[in-house]
């Protein structure tokens, strides 16, 4: 019901009662408060719902939500960041594959974006945000390291906008949060990202995601080597992205909250995905992930039907690619061929 056990239910109470603020009154008790919050937001519960399951009133069941929501907020920015500033780890899943390793032992984590629905009222704004689907999205782009760990999120940009344009608004606005690679680390990105210093793109035009290797042949040119390595490590955003959305499954049908809440709540949810990630390593979600390393979380059925897919936004970019990255591609595709 909670999406989360129950010592971490308690362990989550304790620091936002400690650290956070989070109050009781004379009615509701703080872990009442929590576990209304933690209700709506796994399962995208109503107001309606939530009355009847806590028995409480519609006012004060949408007070307690946005005082518990305020709290995690206040939480987010001391887990929505690298848990090694510095980067001076190679992580475990480059360091035991012997085709990623050493080749990638610069590489730090992954970049990508997503769509959460977003409920935008009528007017000229609301333009803005319809995408190619036709649905009113927010373009949410993240960086997460090899554990599923949010490092960064840039929320609430508006669906009809690229993921390199959401990339650069990043870099530039938010320079003193945004995890920038150190001189000679990089993330992974998409085809949709360009290949420049601190991004490693794969080829385009080649085959690259690991389903396709699958069903075909094995990769047997350096250029297609180095799409499948790269795929098979940059497939831990996907793989996050996929856990984030079952768990929380109010960023699939988001309510008609205002737009500055709706932004706060897929921060909220990013927070407590890397508190459960942090916190319990029996969480069935990440367990299954941890037991096969392609797999990637599916929609349940109920749910496609709010499903945005990843091509939401404008595929063309006009972003070019760096000089010294397309070499450094170059190169470490030869290496990886040479000790496939």
């Amino acid at each position: 019901m909670l999406r989360m056990n129950a010592h971490v239910f308690f362990d989550l109470h304790d620091k936002l009662v400690a650290e956070y603020d989070l109050k009781e009154t004379c009615f509701v008790t703080t872990y009442e408060s929590l576990a209304m919050f933690l209700w709506t937001l796994g399962g995208c519960e109503s107001n309606r719902r939530t009355q009847n399951r806590f028995k409480h009133g519609a006012d004060t069941v949408h007070r307690k939500f946005h005082e518990v929501l305020h709290c995690v907020i206040k939480m987010s920015s001391h887990y929505i960041r690298p848990q090694d500033p510095n980067f001076h780890i190679v992580h475990d899943r480059i360091k035991r594959d012997k085709r990623a390793y050493p080749h990638l032992k610069d590489c730090i984590g992954a970049i990508d974006g997503t769509h959460v629905r977003a409920s935008i009222p009528e007017g000229p704004s609301k333009v803005r945000y319809i995408g190619r689907t036709g649905a009113t999205t927010q373009n949410v782009m993240v960086v997460c390291d090899f554990d599923m760990h949010f490092t960064y999120a840039s929320i609430g940009q508006p669906g009809s906008m690229h993921d390199t344009s959401v990339l650069f608004h990043a870099i530039e606005n938010d320079k003193a949060t945004f995890p920038h690679p150190p001189k000679g680390k990089y993330y992974l990105v998409d085809a949709g990202y360009p290949n420049r210093d601190g991004y490693l793109a794969p080829y385009k035009g080649e085959r690259y995601h690991v389903p396709d290797f699958q069903r075909g042949a094995p990769p047997t040119t350096p250029v297609e080597k180095f799409n499948r390595i790269h795929s098979s490590k940059r497939n831990t955003i996907e793989r996050t992205f996929g856990v984030w959305k079952m768990k929380w499954k109010i960023l699939l049908k988001m309510p008609n909250y205002s737009i500055a809440t709706q932004k706060m709540i897929v921060a909220a949810t990013m927070t407590l995905h890397n508190y459960v990630r942090l916190h319990d390593k029996e969480d069935l979600h990440f367990l299954r992930c941890e037991r096969d390393l392609d797999y990637v979380p599916t929609i349940p059925d109920r749910y496609k039907k709010y499903a945005i897919p990843s091509n939401a936004s404008d595929v063309s970019t006009t972003a070019e690619s760096g000089p010294n990255m397309d070499l450094f591609r170059h190169e470490l595709a030869t290496a990886i061929a040479l000790t496939w």
